[in-house]
């Protein structure tokens, strides 16, 4: 594989739905059920194969594992899928809020 291959971006994608099922229970340390679950309560939506099959990305994992931190302390799965929501939701407001806070800090006309 070359530096500019397609696939050298796909690499560091943490979109890139790359993990079957198996292998992404497999890294969280869960079963198929459970990823199975939080699909079905819409946590994540993993992207289907041509033949059909779910694969999932990093970013899926990452959420995924939270989700089953929370289960396994004994959380219900739809609460802990409405909890990782809502702390997804946090993380995305404060990176906004940082980021509108550093373009004001550079012009401070804009206030």
């Amino acid at each position: 594989m070359t530096a500019d291959s397609p696939l050298t971006g796909r690499l560091d994608d943490d979109d890139y739905p790359a993990y079957t099922m198996g292998r992404a229970a497999e890294m969280i340390g869960a079963s198929p059920g459970f990823l199975r679950a939080l699909g079905e309560a819409r946590l994540i939506t993993p992207l289907r194969s041509e033949g059909g099959h779910r694969r999932y990305s990093r970013y899926q994992l990452r959420i995924a594992a939270r989700a089953r931190e929370l289960v396994d302390q004994g959380t219900p799965v739809e609460a802990a899928c409405r909890i990782v929501i809502l702390e997804d939701q946090l993380e995305e407001a404060q990176r906004l809020n940082a980021e509108y806070r550093a373009a004001a800090d550079k012009d401070p006309g804009s206030r």
